[in-house]
């Protein structure tokens, strides 16, 4: 589509805010209108010319009392979906009363099929139409939309009648689909304080596509594929992977179909997804984004993905999705627990984030038997890196995802990347089907220098990633280069054991103190008086082991006294078996420390507390990926000389002022 005609088109939509609604809503609200008039008016004027064949058949099936009428209207229709009121939307242009007009406008918006229905539902649009009827400008907003100024239809409009001076060219599906995503762009870019929740910057989502669809682009195959996004949002991801995909294919002679699919929560980021599937065509697709949420109601439970790519809610609660699933204990989803091996090890993370369990969600629907198998882009701050103690959900989700040998790089992103956050963030790339070289390995790039500031800032967005950018980043991925920016690990290198390190208890009695009242019955006291003034007077009392067998008194009589009569003196002697909890300590064994925990024992431990030992019942298994520790480029202190020599220069200058003030008060 031509730019200059397309720019018009967005201007004119954007026009229409300013002229009908600027005294009816405030600015943040014009999407409210805007967008799902705009849908309105494109599938008008797509259902405009085969309006006569969709109302005659309804009529033939009123007279055959057919009640499921609407697989055949939109055939009659030609379309995904048909609208049977007997109305288009330029018929209520003519209405002269406020009443009957929005009378006669909600009888059209009831007349769409189900699929339009269920986006008018999700945009809350019909609550509109009292504030517009009330203001008297609904009459107004229609016309603008329907007015000769302005083409959305798919036919082309010409200046007279032979049709032969072109005044508006006919607006294809793909342009129609770029210009309701400008506008899109426009009113987040308008409404910075939504935008990040709803909207993952276009140079981002680029950089995720290359990530997935690159390294196999040689392997596409003529064939159909399938993408999915669990928190699709207005379906941005999904429409970039889309392109990107049918790009490489005919770049390559391949004929390739890809099937979209997707799931969201938020019911007006799921109107405009499925909104711009229609608008483009793909009604097909518009059915596979699905309303609700990924964690407690799956709606893709059963389909697996050749790709998948999406940007997760982070630092957001998840309990009410937890409360759903039977209480975050509970929760028995194969998703997000690892059954392998005979036992289950939860990959459940606090309630307070829950943007780990996206990813799991992605992983299980990865396709086990294709060549490709299944590739992951996904982003993520930094918490899915490193939060969470060996064995527990967070620390348990690497694991599982790490042994499988799934990762195959993170990218750490420039700060203020996104729109509402300025947070670091990191693209996850996974596969369950690495190509040799990358096997048992995992890639880190820090690319948190390589950025572009923006000319106009986008809320907390102050930079992107230019193409050229983007390129050298896919390199560096490609390559498996290994440079300052660029380091490639063994799986193990993430892997640790956290080992508790105990101490024996070493306690000195102290026979002499008093027993307060109470706590031994009358006989029991009597017992202890005559055992402890039995006891030689050169007892062992700092070996509470043989003050307990010279007693001989029985272990509930000594459990009971044992508090009152010792105290910890690290000379006595241990008792053999009993830890002393305040001693206890936890060592981080990372996998690659030569000789393994033994050793580490030896080395670190031992030469300073030679009693100490491992409690291996405690042993767990965690994982973490720390940037930090590979990519710390500590600050360079200036030379002492620069230091001393800009002292010297200060106290001289002091000088001079303390002598110029004393001469000025001679």
């Amino acid at each position: 589509m031509d730019n200059q005609i397309h720019n018009q088109i967005v201007s004119f939509i954007w026009g229409i805010a300013d002229d009908c609604l600027r005294d009816v809503y405030v600015r943040g609200k014009y999407r409210d209108v805007i967008l799902p008039m705009t849908v309105i008016r494109r599938l008008d004027a797509m259902l405009e010319e085969t309006k006569p064949a969709v109302l005659a058949m309804k009529r033939r099936l009123d007279a055959a009392k057919i009640d499921n009428q609407w697989p055949a209207l939109c055939h009659a229709a030609g379309q995904a979906f048909c609208n049977a009121s007997p109305f288009l939307l330029k018929d209520l242009t003519s209405r002269a009363k406020q009443q009957t007009l929005k009378a006669d406008f909600i009888a059209y918006l009831d007349g769409f099929s189900p699929n339009v229905q269920v986006i008018l539902d999700k945009f809350k649009f019909r609550s509109q139409i009292d504030t517009m009827a009330d203001a008297d400008i609904l009459g107004a907003v229609i016309g603008k939309f329907t007015s000769s100024d302005i083409n959305l239809s798919p036919n082309p409009i010409y200046k007279d009648e032979a049709k032969t001076i072109l005044k508006y060219p006919g607006l294809d599906n793909h342009g129609m689909g770029t210009i309701f995503e400008e506008l899109i762009r426009k009113f987040n870019e308008d409404n910075n304080e939504e935008a990040g929740e709803h909207w993952t910057p276009r140079d981002v989502v680029e950089l995720m596509a290359d990530l997935v669809f690159m390294p196999i682009a040689d392997q596409i195959k003529d064939a159909s594929y399938s993408c999915y996004d669990g928190a699709c949002g207005t379906g941005g991801m999904l429409t970039v992977a889309q392109e990107r995909l049918l790009t490489l294919a005919r770049s390559r002679g391949k004929e390739v179909a890809i099937h979209l699919f997707g799931q969201e929560i938020n019911p007006e980021t799921y109107a405009i997804c499925t909104a711009d599937m229609l608008l483009k065509g793909d009604g097909e697709e518009a059915e596979h984004i699905m309303y609700g949420s990924t964690l407690s109601d799956d709606r893709h439970a059963a389909r697996r993905f050749d790709f998948m790519l999406s940007n997760p809610p982070y630092g957001k609660s998840w309990k009410t999705d937890a409360e759903k699933m039977g209480g975050k204990k509970e929760i028995l989803d194969t998703r997000f627990n690892d059954l392998e091996g005979g036992g289950v090890m939860p990959m459940i993370p606090r309630t307070s984030d829950g943007q780990l369990l996206f990813l799991l969600n992605n992983v299980a629907k990865m396709k086990t038997d294709t060549p490709l198998g299944s590739r992951i882009a996904e982003v993520h701050n930094g918490s899915s890196l490193f939060t969470g103690d060996a064995g527990s959900g967070e620390s348990n989700a690497r694991r599982y995802m790490i042994e499988n040998d799934l990762v195959e790089a993170i990218i750490a992103v420039p700060a203020n990347m996104f729109y509402n956050t300025g947070i670091g963030t990191f693209i996850w790339v996974l596969s369950n089907k690495k190509e040799e070289r990358r096997r048992g390995r995992i890639q880190l790039i820090d690319a948190t220098a390589m950025k572009s500031p923006l000319r106009r800032n986008m809320g907390n967005k102050t930079a992107e990633f230019t193409p050229e950018i983007r390129t050298e980043i896919l390199r560096i991925f490609l390559e498996m280069e290994e440079n300052e920016n660029s380091r490639v690990f063994n799986n193990e290198e993430f892997g640790y054991w956290a080992v508790t390190v105990e101490r024996p208890l070493r306690l000195r009695v102290c026979p002499e103190r008093k027993i307060p009242d109470g706590v031994l019955k009358s006989a029991d006291a009597k017992t202890y008086a005559s055992a402890i003034s039995a006891l030689p007077k050169d007892a062992a009392w700092n070996d509470w082991t043989a003050f307990a067998k010279a007693t001989k008194l029985k272990a509930g009589i000594l459990k009971k006294v044992r508090p009152y009569i010792t105290e910890k003196d690290s000379s006595a002697q241990p008792i053999i078996g009993e830890s002393d909890t305040e001693l206890r300590d936890t060592e981080i064994v990372p996998f690659t420390y030569a000789g393994g925990i033994d050793a580490f024992m030896k080395n670190e431990v031992l030469p300073y507390a030679p009693d100490a030992w491992v409690d291996e019942k405690k042993t767990s298994v965690g994982y973490e990926v720390s940037f930090t520790k590979y990519f710390y480029k500590p600050t360079e202190l200036r030379a002492m000389s620069g230091i001393l020599a800009e002292l010297s220069a200060l106290e001289q200058e002091a000088t001079g002022m303390m002598a110029g003030i004393m001469e000025g008060l001679q």
